[in-house]
């Protein structure tokens, strides 16, 4: 009668346990990598459809002021007509151009002024 003290079977089922994990592991790197590339591909053809979607939206409003143009020549001359919606967003360019100004001057230099400010004086107080 042979007799065993257990540890080859301890041992066998210890590498039993390492290789599965091992394999476990392998898996879920595997099932990431697939998941990953799906979600990639998902984000590339949504982020190509939404770049389409504001290409057409831009001439749409190139069309809406042509539109815009055609109307009001039904009862000026044309070259009046297109005159008049040329200012028109002239006018609102130079708005936006001067709104874009202010907040850009606002917003420079990019540096928490206030909290650097605040960070001194904490560390003056803790000097003291």
């Amino acid at each position: 009668m042979p007799t065993h003290t257990g540890n080859g079977r301890i041992g066998d089922a210890a590498k039993q346990v390492a290789d599965h994990a091992t394999a476990i592991a392998k898996l879920e790197v595997e099932l990431a990598t697939v998941e990953l590339k799906k979600k990639a591909a998902a984000l590339g053809v949504g982020a190509g459809l939404g770049v389409a979607a504001g290409l057409m939206a831009f001439f749409m409003i190139g069309f809406a002021f042509a539109t815009l143009a055609a109307v009001l020549a039904t009862f000026l001359d044309w070259w009046l007509a297109l005159l008049i919606v040329t200012l028109v967003l002239g006018v609102l360019a130079v708005i936006n151009a001067f709104f874009a100004k202010t907040l850009i001057q606002r917003g420079t230099p990019p540096v928490p002024e206030q909290a650097v400010e605040e960070a001194k004086l904490t560390t003056a107080a803790l000097k003291r």
